[in-house]
């Protein structure tokens, strides 16, 4: 099985992190794309990278946005690298 195309950046207690689970399954589910949670908690280098920024959205292992999650932006990005 290949790597999922989206990776969320979340940390526990995170309403913008909620908000943007909601987004990503829904761009998931129109596009059939793979995607992965991951809580920065206690992996110091997403913290450092990251923890002031989330949730991040990473398509393809790049940064594809922070805060929130641009649904038809990361939709058209999809059907553009695929």
């Amino acid at each position: 099985m290949s790597e999922p195309r989206l990776t969320l950046i979340t940390r526990p207690g995170c309403h913008l992190c909620d908000v943007a689970k909601e987004a990503i399954e829904r761009v998931a589910a129109q596009t059939g794309t793979q995607w992965v949670e991951v809580d920065l908690t206690g992996d110091r280098e997403l913290e450092a990278e990251y923890g002031d920024r989330v949730p991040v959205t990473l398509l393809d292992g790049k940064e594809h946005g922070f805060w929130r999650v641009e649904e038809q932006r990361l939709i058209r990005d999809l059907s553009k690298s695929s």
